[in-house]
């Protein structure tokens, strides 16, 4: 497996940049009648982002009465699976790295440990996939709610030409987009640490001597070919030698017939 501070770094940075975000944005309105004006309405939100459930008042430049109204829209189911993903992903590596550290014999005990890291790893590199995907859309949902124009528009003072309606400052989003940016980086080092553990159970090893017993086979059965031949060769140079060597001996005699010729002259 890879380094674990590494998964234990990232997922603290998943969780503690969407987790930990509180921001806000200023607002003003100009009534004609200055009395009636607000030049600083603050709206505050934060983590989960149940935008809806944030309240403020505003002047509606009719007299003293003033206007409640809320943001709009509800991201806290994506942004609270993205963090329960980091948080359970963190205390998964940290105990990873206490049974790597001190039962080493345990984890590689009947092969169980392996499997169960290596499943473990391919759910959590689902969930960082899913959760990283839903928190991204759940962002884009709340900067369209606390965009300022957006929620200039949902003031009816801001609806008269006559008053002055203007953004002081908006929300800084720049924490927000760390996490999902971190969110796919754990995604990308769960996903190619499944390689590595998978190399640690039975079935890369079982896989392995499958894939080598037919190439044994092979060789095992052109070696014995090769055999054959030359044991073949060598027969076959014998019996070529053994085949001369009685000619040989029929041509030693053929000098017996004249001479038996010239003794009967």
């Amino acid at each position: 497996m890879c380094p674990l501070p590494i998964f234990q770094l990232f997922a603290i940075f998943a969780f503690a940049t969407c987790g930990g975000y509180s921001g806000g944005l200023r607002l003003s309105v100009d009534c004609v009648n200055k009395t009636e004006s607000n030049l600083s309405i603050d709206i505050a939100f934060a983590y989960p982002f149940r935008l809806h459930q944030v309240t403020f008042e505003v002047p509606t430049c009719e007299g003293k009465e003033r206007q409640k109204l809320a943001l709009i829209g509800d991201s806290s189911s994506s942004a609270e699976f993205f963090v329960t993903v980091a948080v359970f992903a963190f205390l998964y590596s940290l105990a990873a790295t206490v049974v790597y550290i001190f039962f080493q014999n345990k984890y590689r005990e009947n092969n169980r440990g392996p499997l169960i890291d290596f499943i473990v790893t391919v759910v959590f590199s689902f969930l960082w996939l899913v959760g990283s995907s839903a928190w991204a859309k759940g962002l884009s949902d709340v900067k369209v709610a606390t965009d300022p124009k957006e929620v200039l528009l949902l003031m009816s003072a801001c609806k008269q030409p006559s008053n002055k309606c203007m953004a002081v400052h908006s929300p800084v989003m720049s924490s927000l987009n760390t996490s999902v940016v971190f969110g796919f980086l754990n995604f990308i080092l769960w996903a190619g640490n499944i390689w590595f553990v998978f190399k640690e159970t039975g079935w890369h090893s079982s896989g392995q001597r499958y894939l080598s017993d037919p190439m044994e086979k092979h060789s095992s059965s052109y070696n014995q070919g090769g055999y054959n031949q030359d044991s073949y060769g060598s027969s076959s140079g014998y019996s070529q030698q053994a085949s001369l060597g009685p000619s040989s001996d029929e041509f030693g005699q053929q000098p017996t017939g004249p001479t038996s010729f010239t003794n009967q002259i």
